[in-house]
């Protein structure tokens, strides 16, 4: 028996699909998951030796790459300090300052545990203020798996949401609204429709979970446009997108201001972190402030805080390199789709590559993208030495380590899998 099969049999036998969270059981390429032993640059090592160019980077968070100098002495000097306090520590202070200093938007910070956290706490926010109850949110918007996410399209673009997990009720999906994303018409329509009744609308400024799909020209100026004229919030999830589309997020390029804002990923220098943030007067109604009750033991984790800070501080001068690879292999890439049909979108120190030349504006749109052709692609990047998101729906992240031998050897097996 292999050391490979043994520790896939191993993982299955303890851990629920033989993992802790369900797209790294890779069931939308095949074959087995890849088994990170550890990480250095813009690298990953699996567990049997094998080294892979990282394009995954835990799914964002390393925008550095991995193991970075800065942030591996702020983690290793926070750990001798002690792992967790319960309590206040300074370093909260200094990261939430250096966090508002990309997103003026947010005048006061809540720091959490997770993205999923970060928008839970954010639409209990929106309705505590509101004093409302209807939730609206993007098809193809991943926000976390709260409750009120996890809700499909009715039968009608307006209709109520319908559950879309065991174990949401019915009667929460009721309160959560979904449209397509980029379709200002929809937007416009509901919320004539239903208004008064809205507390918050979601999106992800940049589309994250759909194979990185960018905001049609007037699109997020119709988010802010509605949710002015309803009273509604504008809550920006840029857990993603956050310091990655820029320095200051989807909010700084697009120039929208939203009410609220979810971050996580990258603040936390690979720790688990996230935050959400907002004006003054709609922060104020959180505990121990206001009405609106949310708490962690572990929110403001002193290992996170300084980790997170070592990252921001080293992002000031490091995202033009991140974002100068990004672009150069956005651009070679983008030259072949003159021959095969492929799309490449990017968004800052993001990427997105879709195998279709038809225009993809919304999660629907997603349906003429090859699934197939990109399961192939995923194996055929693997066992030549590139981890690349293992869904056609994720988007895929660089950083400030991958360098001209990366990108060329990426630009030279992606060319060889199309032209094969």
């Amino acid at each position: 028996m292999s050391t490979q099969t043994h520790i896939q049999e191993k993982a299955e036998s303890i851990l629920v699909g033989g993992v802790n969270s369900p797209v790294r059981a890779c069931k939308a390429v095949g074959g087995d998951p890849i088994y990170i032993q550890k990480a250095k640059g813009p690298h990953v090592f699996s567990n049997t030796g094998e080294k892979y160019i990282d394009y995954v980077l835990s799914w964002g968070p390393m925008i550095l790459g991995h193991a970075h100098p800065e942030v591996v002495l702020a983690a290793q000097s926070a750990v001798a300090d002690g792992t967790s306090f319960g309590a206040t520590c300074e370093w909260e202070i200094q990261l939430a300052e250096a966090v508002q200093g990309f997103f003026p938007s947010c005048e006061q910070i809540r720091f959490v545990n997770s993205g999923t956290e970060a928008c839970m706490s954010a639409i209990r926010l929106a309705r505590g203020v509101t004093q409302r109850e209807v939730i609206v949110k993007f098809e193809g918007g991943y926000h976390g798996h709260a409750d009120s996410f996890l809700v499909a399209a009715g039968s009608g673009s307006l209709t109520l949401g319908q559950p879309d997990s065991a174990g949401v009720l019915k009667s929460t999906a009721e309160n959560t609204r979904v449209i397509p994303y980029n379709d200002i018409d929809a937007l416009e329509q509901l919320f004539q429709k239903e208004g008064p009744r809205i507390a918050g609308l979601i999106v992800e400024p940049v589309a994250g979970n759909m194979g990185l799909i960018l905001p049609q020209p007037g699109f997020l100026e119709a988010c802010r446009r509605v949710c002015d004229s309803s009273g509604a919030l504008l809550i920006f999830d840029e857990v993603m997108t956050g310091f990655r589309v820029s320095p200051g997020g989807a909010q700084a390029k697009y120039q929208i201001q939203p009410d609220l804002t979810c971050l996580g990923k990258v603040i936390g220098g690979g720790f688990p972190c996230a935050a959400y943030g907002g004006r003054k007067e709609i922060m104020a109604q959180l505990a121990p402030l206001g009405p609106v009750y949310q708490a962690g033991t572990l929110s403001g984790n002193p290992v996170a805080m300084r980790a997170g800070l070592a990252t921001l501080n080293a992002l000031e001068t490091e995202f033009d390199q991140a974002l100068s690879a990004t672009t150069e292999l956005v651009t070679r890439l983008r030259t072949l789709s003159d021959s095969y049909p492929i799309q490449v979108n990017q968004a800052g120190t993001m990427f997105g590559l879709l195998f279709t030349d038809q225009p993809i504006q919304n999660l629907s749109d997603m349906g003429h993208c090859d699934l197939q052709k990109f399961a192939r692609y995923f194996q055929y990047m693997k066992s030549n030495g590139i981890y690349v998101a293992p869904s056609q729906y994720e988007a895929n992240f660089m950083s400030s380590q991958h360098d001209k031998t990366c990108i060329d050897h990426t630009v030279n097996m992606i060319t060889q899998f199309l032209s094969a």
